[in-house]
């Protein structure tokens, strides 16, 4: 019996033994897949970076150190409301380069909130750096971050989870300049209750945008944008009430075409090859991102390489480029920075097949109304519109050039509701046009 006993103590020992191999054999394997993930992480964070240092250069080539700094008072001090082109009221070397600081900022923020460089952050720090041609500054973020970050402490969750929302919803940033420089209120009143509305706004910002995702079911890439409309819409309402108005213009730099277009196709060429050499030139992937609707929550990261990605975000850019070009228009603050958010959405939900629709669309549209299609309103109205770009994704070309028509014509008039406070305009716009239509293709395919 002791012999037997001894057996079964020598199996389960066995076991034991064998058990405990796999077990350090997993954990190793875990530990080596956590650390690759890391570095790969790294790595997409060291691209991004690696552009917002080429903006940061590219500032110092346009202008001089002190005419940078004079043009950063400028802008600084602007009340910049949309429509406010950096460009014109500074001069491109310190657009850039504000471009460039907050960019910066968003990075750091990201990196010390050990957020993952996905879809989603490479997007808002692409948007970031685009919005900040006209409209977003070093003064006007902080207090629309403070709210979303006070939101989290509330919510006793991780800012983390809700940093991409923050840097998203900076499109508020002309609440708190407005406030601040827009009213003729003493300075110091300006700031405080300038900066409370943008906490107050940064506050509410998280609960409404999870309800509002639902509102366009996802077919709108710029819920922030829709959201920011909204609350913008409510401040507007009141500063009116009060006595108010704020005049909404487009003032937008002109016969810079040349050298900025230049700078761009230098960026995107940067990218461009950047994704061959890391894809490995296995360019025929891009395939596969094709077929992707584009859909809320559409991360192409999550199942795409970087790669990939990055030759697509280039496209992207040479595309846009391409329509500015064919249409007579020109490169401006405003119109880069809707380059600079078709490119970022580039690994969140837009491709080129899911986005020439949308360009179609527009452009019939501006055929059959009262705007030239080369102006900076219509131009933004396409670049911007391609936050519809699921619509054509998910329901097919067709209704993509659909719902670009009737995006022409909406853009143009919601503008008014929040005066200007809201700079993802496009995105309050797209936010309606595809609750309304949304439902009625459904209907038609069915």
């Amino acid at each position: 019996m002791q012999k037997k006993n001894n057996k079964i103590f020598e199996i389960d020992d066995t076991v034991a033994v064998s058990n405990l191999t796999e077990c350090k054999y997993s954990t190793v394997i875990t530990k080596i897949a956590e650390e690759k993930n890391h570095l790969y992480n790294d790595f997409k964070y060291q691209i991004i970076t690696l552009i917002t240092i080429f903006l940061f250069a590219s500032a110092f080539i346009f202008n001089t150190p002190s005419e940078i700094v004079e043009g950063m008072k400028a802008i600084l001090v602007s009340p910049s409301t949309l429509v406010t082109d950096y460009f014109l009221i500074s001069n491109i070397g310190s657009a850039l380069f504000n471009s460039a600081v907050i960019t910066f900022v968003g990075i750091f923020l990201a990196r010390v909130n050990k957020v993952e460089m996905n879809g989603a952050l490479m997007a808002a720090l692409f948007t970031l750096a685009g919005f900040s041609f006209f409209g977003k500054n070093l003064y006007n973020t902080w207090g629309v971050l403070a709210g979303v970050y006070l939101y989290s402490k509330f919510r006793n969750e991780a800012f983390n989870r809700y940093l991409i929302m923050g840097l998203f919803s900076t499109a508020l940033g002309p609440l708190i300049s407005c406030i601040t420089f827009g009213l003729n209120l003493n300075i110091y009143l300006g700031f405080i209750i300038g900066n409370l509305a943008g906490v107050i706004a940064g506050f509410v910002i998280p609960p409404l945008s999870c309800h509002f995702l639902i509102f366009h079911k996802g077919f709108s890439l710029y819920n922030i944008g829709f959201t920011a409309g909204i609350v913008g819409m409510f401040f507007m309402a009141v500063l009116r009430g009060l006595g108010y108005e704020i005049e909404s213009t487009v003032r937008v730099i002109t016969g810079m075409n040349r050298p900025l277009g230049i700078f761009l196709s230098m960026l995107f060429l940067l990218l461009l090859l950047t994704g061959i050499v890391q894809s490995r030139f296995k360019i025929k992937e891009i395939k596969l991102l094709l077929k992707k609707t584009g859909k809320l929550p559409t991360d192409f990261m999550s199942d795409t390489s970087i790669g990939i990605i990055l030759i697509n975000m280039s496209l992207l850019g040479f595309m846009s480029m391409a329509y500015v070009i064919l249409l007579g228009g020109n490169f401006n603050g405003p119109v880069i920075g809707g380059i600079f958010t078709v490119v970022g959405f580039g690994a969140y939900g837009k491709h080129i097949k899911n986005v020439v629709p949308i360009f179609i669309g527009v452009y019939l549209a501006s055929i059959f109304n009262v705007y030239d299609a080369g102006s900076t309103s219509a131009l933004l109205a396409a670049l911007f519109g391609t936050t519809l770009a699921p619509v054509a994704g998910h329901f097919g070309p067709l209704y993509g050039i659909i719902a670009g028509f009737f995006h022409m014509s909406m853009t143009m008039n919601v503008s008014y509701l929040h005066g200007g406070m809201n700079l993802y305009n496009n995105g309050f716009s797209g936010g309606f046009v595809a609750a309304a239509l949304v439902p009625l293709f459904n209907a038609l395919r069915k």
